[in-house]
């Protein structure tokens, strides 16, 4: 089924898949497809700066993950296979492969864990601060979040009231900060369902890491030197692992790659798709 309508001043098209769920897209350009997958707590539109710069060359299809966006948000146990399985009912409905995956962050973890299992169904790869690496450092930082994640008004109430302590103490750009990822947490189905399956080391089953040597894919991937989530030895793994790969990393860069390093990310992958 096919639907459009205007937003964000360019065409959203929709459909829905076999199991009832909408995909929910932007389709812009014209020219080989790139598939573009957001990250964690983004959305399709986040691509529009490097869409703005890539549509003369390429057809790029910006896709809403299943629990992002525009699209269903069941309330289901979310994890990379079942994005990877959202994805590939996208994939054969606009028919489109083999297509170039281009991942940011969570996405980057979805594309590499899509190529893995579908490998004939991606011509190229392009992985931007890609997540999907294994580091039992994150759990501990997932335990704070813990608080967070529960569905309770009691966790509100907290927060509001210690706000005048807060401001007594100087705290309360952090008390701000933390009142926002709660915000997200509530409203992102797929990040809290994410986290709460993911709060001990031996949870992270789904890891990519041990697999992606598989990979015979040609793959760029691209990092910030000023990262702050995802380490530099992530990106590494990947370039380092996946053979042949090419790693680019800009300087002064951080995670919101493509929303602050359009430019950077439209010219290495000009280069890439050229080479």
């Amino acid at each position: 089924m096919q639907s459009q309508a205007v937003a964000h001043k360019h065409t959203l098209s929709t459909f829905v898949n076999s199991s009832s769920q909408t995909a929910a897209y932007l389709d812009i350009g014209s020219g080989p497809p790139l598939l573009l997958l957001h990250g964690f707590f983004g959305e399709k539109t986040c691509w529009l700066p490097l869409i703005e710069l890539l549509q003369s060359q390429f057809r790029c299809i910006s896709l809403d993950m299943l629990g992002f966006g525009e699209s269903s948000k069941p309330q289901i146990c979310y994890d990379v296979a079942v994005e990877v399985a959202f994805v590939r009912q996208v994939v054969e409905q606009l028919n489109i492969e083999p297509c170039c995956i281009i991942g940011h962050s969570f996405g980057g973890w979805v594309a590499s864990a899509y190529s893995l299992k579908y490998p004939n169904s991606v011509s190229s790869l392009v992985l931007a601060a890609p997540a999907g690496i294994r580091d039992d450092s994150f759990c501990g930082q997932y335990d704070a979040l813990r608080p967070l994640l529960w569905k309770t008004p009691v966790i509100d109430l907290a927060l509001q009231l210690a706000q005048p302590f807060a401001n007594l103490a100087g705290k309360t750009d952090k008390l701000e900060q933390i009142s926002g990822w709660r915000r997200e947490l509530m409203s992102q189905p797929v990040a809290r369902s994410f986290l709460m399956s993911r709060m001990r080391p031996e949870d992270a089953v789904d890891t990519v890491e041990k697999e992606i040597h598989k990979l015979q894919i040609p793959t760029l991937v691209i990092t910030g030197d000023s990262d702050e989530t995802i380490p530099l030895w992530h990106c590494e793994t990947y370039a380092n692992e996946i053979p042949r790969a090419e790693l680019a990393i800009i300087p002064n860069a951080t995670h919101g790659l493509p929303q602050t390093q359009a430019q950077f990310m439209a010219k290495l992958i000009r280069k890439f798709w050229d080479n």
